[in-house]
């Protein structure tokens, strides 16, 4: 089995006890992760007996789980345990909060007998109030439904069948189970917006009902109502960037209920430069996006990290190179991970995961070659002749706009990607800026444009890439390319070796991965080029195109010959 140095550590009792919601952080916090007992059924009728333990929060598909089991289509998913609340954690006339950070696909949660609610969607987090079920002992019961490639869920790259750029399905809980008390009147969410050209902080609460709140920022308070946003002034502020990623803190209270925050002031836009050429622009200023595309899977843990040093390695590497940018390739990561690009200065493009029927060869590969674009209200080209599929689009991609927004580090929003599960995405795009006017929209990454959105985004991989300004006046991102694979043997996951160029050496690769940057990036920034993204970070099962293994054991190139390239590209890119 392959490892990575922090699955092989794994501590049965300390399971990613981090506070998982960084933005929101109370002095209330029972972390549910650990064994767990789970069974697998033919039906919805609970089970007779149970089949074993699994360790939570890693899905019974992970080596880490203890499981090593596909829950197949039809199939049933159970999770039970007993829960006890310590004395006095949960206050007079209080409320106990029942979190899940994801649970893949559909999930049903019961608390002694008693359903508390569902949840729809495999990536999103999700909260229950548990109160009114509680009683002198505790058994919390999961019951997930997850069909992967045999529905019309959003999925990702999980397939029942893996191989090649799919990958190993998983199911049920994956992120971090945890409970918190709170007063009877609380804080349910914050919305923070940098106003970044009026020197101002704009904070919104949102309660059950209008009631009083304090925000506290730099040693300045301001009264206000929930549900009303309150201006904060914020003279003289320090900018957050990739180089200097400064977050400043933000108490709010209402009530007996205070929230610890923070958030970064940061504006990201698209628009012309000097010489009239549309780019990114970050603070101001035109800003070059070189970044790595990043699945985010691990071998031990798959969707799961083993810890949450496991998460910050990741980011570091990619900053150690010189990479401002990860684009979060369609996945939502625990909120943690969101935090340490916060504070670590790390921009991300966020995915949302694809889903739909079974995907044609026509729509989601022959395009690489032939160029030939499609529109995307062709349903059922696109595998999404399910009404109830779309909407459930929607409403998951609302969910992690939302879930999401307060982060400075996220700059910009992908909601397709090359025809994947693809819909009418002018439309989307529209939702997208009515749910966050202040981010860019790559509506479709890769191919089938329909001319919208702020990027002309390309997939390049089996041919040069040669620069041509949008016809229809809008940014120009490579926002995949290379993917140049080596093996490293003894860190593979198995025999097969899948990528775009094979090389023998890690000599070999530092001299294509060179070349293409040197050739066909670095003379494209100054003529209007604005991002960049390689793939990828890591090499993912069958993948050997990762700049580290897939264990995390062995970084491929020279951090610092990399670094310099970045510099290059950074120093190519136009002042205002």
């Amino acid at each position: 089995m392959l490892t990575t140095p922090w699955g092989e550590r794994l501590e049965e009792n300390r399971i990613l006890t981090e506070y998982p919601r960084p933005q929101m952080r109370r002095d209330s916090y029972l972390n549910l992760n650990g064994r767990w007992e789970y069974a697998i059924t033919d039906s919805d009728e609970p089970p007779l007996r149970w089949d074993g333990t699994i360790l939570v929060p890693f899905s019974p598909e992970s080596a880490l789980s203890g499981v090593g089991r596909t829950l197949r289509p039809g199939e049933t998913l159970w999770y039970r345990r007993e829960v006890t609340v310590p004395e006095g954690f949960l206050p007079r006339d209080g409320r106990l909060l029942l979190h899940f950070g994801a649970v893949d696909q559909e999930a049903a949660v019961y608390l002694n007998g008693v359903l508390l609610g569902r949840h729809m969607g495999g990536y999103n987090a999700f909260t229950l109030d548990a109160t009114d079920a509680l009683g002198p002992r505790n058994t919390l019961v999961v019951r997930v439904h997850d069909d992967t490639d045999a529905s019309f869920h959003s999925r990702g790259k999980q397939k029942t069948r893996r191989g090649g750029i799919w990958y190993t399905p998983q199911s049920g809980i994956w992120q971090t189970v945890w409970m918190e008390a709170v007063p009877r009147h609380y804080i349910e969410s914050l919305r923070i917006v940098p106003l970044f050209d009026q020197s101002a902080v704009e904070v919104t609460v949102r309660c059950a009902q209008p009631l009083q709140c304090e925000a506290t920022v730099d040693g300045r308070t301001v009264p206000f109502t929930s549900g009303e946003p309150a201006r904060i002034p914020m003279p003289d502020f320090r900018a957050w960037s990739p180089e200097d990623p400064f977050l400043y803190d933000l108490t709010v209270t209402l009530g007996e209920d205070r929230i610890e925050s923070y958030f970064g002031m940061r504006k990201i836009e698209v628009r012309a430069d000097r010489g009239g050429v549309m780019r990114l622009f970050l603070n101001g200023e035109p800003y070059f996006h070189s970044g790595l595309l990043d699945q985010g899977y691990w071998p031990d843990g798959l969707y799961t990290a083993p810890s949450d040093e496991a998460l910050i390695f990741d980011i570091r590497t990619a900053k150690a190179m010189g990479f401002n940018l990860l684009r979060k390739h369609i996945k939502v990561e625990p909120m943690r991970w969101y935090y340490h690009c916060d504070r670590l200065g790390m921009l991300v493009w966020q995915d949302m995961p694809s889903g739909g029927g079974k995907y044609r060869f026509s729509t989601v590969t022959l395009p690489l070659v032939t160029g030939v674009h499609r529109r995307d209200n062709r349903y059922r080209a696109f595998a999404r002749a399910s009404s109830q599929g779309r909407a459930e689009y929607m409403d998951e991609l609302e969910e992690m706009v939302l879930q999401l927004f307060n982060a400075p580090s996220v700059a910009l929003w992908v909601p397709f990607n090359e025809g994947w599960g693809q819909f009418d995405s002018t439309r989307v795009m529209e939702r997208l800026r009515a749910l966050d006017p202040t981010r860019p929209v790559d509506p479709a990454s890769g191919w089938h444009d329909q001319g919208a959105g702020d990027l002309r985004s390309l997939h390049v991989y089996f041919k040069p890439f040669r620069f041509r300004r949008d016809r229809r006046g809008r940014a120009l991102a490579l926002s995949e390319f290379g993917g140049y694979n080596l093996r490293v043997d003894g860190h593979c996951f198995s025999q097969k070796d899948y990528g775009y160029r094979r090389l023998p050496d890690a000599a070999a690769l530092w001299r294509d991965f060179a070349r293409l940057y040197e050739r066909q990036v670095l003379p494209a920034v100054p003529r209007g080029l604005c991002a960049a993204v390689y793939t990828q970070l890591s090499d993912v099962e069958d993948e050997l195109n990762g700049l580290m293994t897939y264990d995390r054991r062995v970084v491929k190139l020279d951090a610092e010959d990399v670094r310099e390239l970045n510099d290059r590209l950074r120093e190519a890119s136009p002042r205002t």
